[in-house]
């Protein structure tokens, strides 16, 4: 098992709060779809400037 060996915690040792881990794996989720429908918008915009539409 780790010890501190007579030195206290900082901050950064502390895991973080439940709550906080969650808020940022959503923001990263959602930024990732965010970007995934940008670049899935522009490639449609793409390829309907160069006529591949559908009729």
């Amino acid at each position: 098992m780790a010890t501190t060996k007579g030195r206290a915690m900082s901050d950064a040792d502390k895991p973080k709060p439940l709550w906080q881990r969650l808020g940022w794996l959503i923001a990263i989720w959602a930024g990732s779809v965010l970007a995934l429908g940008l670049v899935a918008g522009l490639l449609r915009l793409l390829m309907r400037a160069a006529g591949m539409g559908t009729p």
